[in-house]
């Protein structure tokens, strides 16, 4: 199985730890992914409210260079690049819009391909089956708690993928690879998203929130799938615990991390290491092995 692969901007810099660890767990469940040439941002959260012909445009251009190099479906690990390849993509059935479109990258906007997240490639191009018969070390006894964030399934008519208040994918792959899974039902929440920049207490708050209930669920580890939600929940922790005025001391995972650590993969490979909040006691625990 081959897609053509948009690892984002964040990818090559603050989450260098989930494209290291998507790419090791795609090639360990025999998913090729091509990185498509001369890709460019996608314009981020800032690029469609500064003008949303500008970011269609960010983003048709390398679903365009996708198309040119013989690929029908692209595959993207970051929830924000995801909502703004496949919104530029359905903006592009308007033929006014997307006239103007080609114009600005001067190329055809035509028949783009579609993009896809990677939990949807896990499930429907993996499937569970081939997941679960990679496990060699299961995550047995570590409580969880799978956030989603709010705009992996958000609208439903442009996302299509899994249920969009109460999505269960990556409820679906942790139990399989051994995690106790508890139920979350902040799992759709708003973490505070770029709001961490200009409005840093907005951020603090609704991120305590979060790791308030999921401390208060009896979970040892948040994963998520969202390197703007890792970055809230995990290296701005702190922040959240003088918000609520409680520590919480939450090590936040990508899925990818966890599935490669059940996989038996090294802890370095996958990242462990880039945590803000360390692992280590709860993966000693369970005989996970720490940032070694």
């Amino acid at each position: 199985m081959s897609l053509a692969y948009y690892p984002g901007c964040s990818g090559l810099s603050a989450s260098a730890d989930y494209e290291h660890s998507t790419r090791a767990v795609c090639a360990a469940l025999n998913i090729e992914v091509r990185e498509i040439p001369d890709w460019n941002c996608c314009g981020a959260s800032p690029g469609y409210l500064t003008d949303p012909l500008l970011s269609a445009s960010l983003c048709a251009r390398s679903l365009a260079l996708a198309k040119e190099a013989g690929h029908g479906k692209v595959l993207t690990p970051c929830p924000s690049c995801l909502t703004n390849l496949k919104h530029a993509r359905h903006a592009m059935q308007d033929e006014s819009f997307r006239a103007k479109v080609a114009r600005i990258i001067e190329r055809s906007a035509d028949d783009l391909p579609d993009t896809v997240g990677l939990l949807q490639v896990l499930l429907e191009e993996a499937g569970l089956d081939a997941i679960k018969s990679r496990v060699q070390k299961p995550l047995a006894g570590i409580r969880v708690v799978p956030y989603y964030g709010c705009i992996m399934t958000r609208p439903a008519e442009v996302m299509r993928f899994d249920d969009v208040e109460n999505p269960m994918s990556m409820d679906m792959i942790l139990e399989i690879l051994g995690a106790e899974v508890l139920p979350f039902p902040l799992k759709v929440e708003c973490c505070g998203a770029s709001s961490g920049v200009p409005r840093r207490e907005v951020t603090a708050r609704l991120s305590a929130r979060l790791l308030s209930a999921a401390q208060a669920a009896g979970a040892e580890a948040v994963v998520l799938a969202c390197p703007l939600c890792q970055m809230n929940l995990d290296l701005r922790q702190k922040q959240a615990e003088k918000a609520a005025g409680q520590a919480f001391g939450l090590p936040v995972f990508y899925i990818t991390q966890m599935i490669g650590l059940a996989f038996g993969m090294d802890a370095k490979t996958l990242g462990i290491d880039k945590l803000s909040t360390s692992p280590d006691k709860v993966l000693a625990k369970h005989a996970q092995g720490g940032r070694a």
